[in-house]
């Protein structure tokens, strides 16, 4: 997708969907529902495009990772 800064295809490989779709509003000028749209688009064309970029990240589940309930 044309005209989209990389700072969008940035986001998508670091999972950051919302500042993804935040930047494509602000660029594209247009409603939530179509920024969706560009952005699964855009999504699926860096999945064909660069599908190395795509790694998984291990996950993290240490104690730093939970907050704990106010009551705990």
């Amino acid at each position: 997708m044309d005209g989209l800064p990389a700072s969008v295809d940035h986001d998508i490989l670091a999972h950051r969907s919302i500042a993804a779709i935040a930047t494509i509003r602000e660029t594209l000028g247009c409603t939530v529902h179509q920024a969706v749209d560009a952005y699964a688009q855009r999504y699926e064309e860096l999945r064909r495009d660069r599908p190395d970029d795509f790694r998984q990240e291990p996950r993290r589940d240490g104690p730093d990772d939970f907050r704990q309930s106010p009551d705990d």
